[in-house]
């Protein structure tokens, strides 16, 4: 896994191979940020990533200049790792050891982007669940967006809030929006 952009641009980490995890890849990470460029300024966004993992994402925030992220994983190895790779690249990752749906529930902070990327073998109604928690608790600022990491045979394109999904590879990104 690499940081693709910014500060930490080329910087190699190498996670623990007992973590339950599927790093985005370098591929559908690059996309996403293209995107992302146009639409915000990275200095000034609330980052909240769900299912963080390794902290690849938030990493690739922290790089581009965001300072308030909060990652949220349910495995003490993950959050363990993010911890110990924040402090090596002197960045500052708020991480929460929880179950996503019980931190999503009692949650009453607010963020510009939020991130899920959930095991693809979740259910439908599993992934349904990420967006029905965030607007139904007010969880994204004006303006701000959900994104769902999932596998191309997922399909959230009728669930409430859908805006548009953008395919790369294996994984699509599907965006959600007040």
């Amino acid at each position: 896994m690499r940081i693709i952009s910014g500060k930490f641009k080329g910087k190699r980490l190498i996670a623990p191979k007992n973590l339950p995890v599927r790093p985005t890849t370098d591929m559908a990470k690059e996309a996403l940020f293209n995107i992302l460029n146009f639409q915000i300024d990275f200095n000034e966004t609330i980052l909240l990533d769900l299912f963080a993992g390794t902290g690849n994402i938030s990493y690739e925030f922290a790089s581009r200049g965001t300072s308030q992220i909060t990652a949220v994983d349910q495995h003490y190895g993950c959050v363990k790792f993010i911890n110990k790779t924040a402090k090596e690249l002197e960045v500052d990752i708020h991480t929460v050891k929880s179950d996503v749906f019980k931190y999503l529930e009692k949650v009453r902070s607010s963020s510009d982007i939020i991130f899920a990327d959930p095991p693809y073998d979740f259910e439908l109604a599993d992934f349904q669940k990420i967006p029905y928690y965030i607007f139904e608790n007010s969880l994204l600022n004006e303006d701000g967006v959900l994104i769902i990491e999932h596998s191309k045979f997922t399909d959230l394109s009728e669930t409430n809030h859908f805006s548009e999904s953008r395919k790369y590879g294996n994984s699509v990104f599907s965006f959600f929006k007040k």
